[in-house]
């Protein structure tokens, strides 16, 4: 399932439209990895997807790298405190972990003044956060059986 969602981030995504927008597959297979896994190994996996991403992005080189690595461990501890079964936990780490994944590379990038960023986070980011959660709960509720056992993964 994760290799498929990489997949889709790198043929269907371009074809969704405006890439501030469509879901960020590629950040979703990272934080279902995440949530289900240790936090030294959901930061390793965070920092591969971000270098990944930052070899791709128009942002600073690093910045994705830092983000995706903080959110994949933070999401790593917020195990222990969720459960990471539940439909509305996973819907909630996806909407936020994707809002602050999108807060921290325009911090670590530091080339928008307040008011873009504020644009930024507001409209684009809400709207990435949204698609990639519609997404995720679709994964989800497809893979419920096989996430159970682990064999999606």
């Amino acid at each position: 399932m994760l290799a498929g969602l990489v997949l889709l981030h790198f043929t269907l995504r371009p074809w969704l439209g405006n890439p501030r927008w469509s879901p960020d597959f590629l950040l979703l297979a990272l934080m279902l990895y995440a949530i289900r896994a240790r936090p030294g190994r959901a930061a390793v996996a965070g920092f591969g997807v971000g270098i990944v991403g930052d070899a791709l992005a128009e942002a600073a080189f690093g910045a994705g790298a830092f983000a995706h690595t903080v959110l994949a461990y933070l999401q790593a501890w917020g195990k222990a405190v969720f459960f990471p079964e539940n439909l509305m936990v996973n819907v909630w780490f996806f909407l936020a972990g994707t809002w602050m994944r999108d807060l921290m590379v325009m911090l670590a990038n530091g080339e928008l003044d307040a008011r873009a960023m504020l644009w930024q986070l507001g409209t684009w980011s809400l709207l990435r956060a949204a698609t990639t959660t519609l997404v995720g709960v679709v994964v989800l509720v497809g893979f419920r059986d096989a996430m159970k056992t682990g064999v999606a993964l």
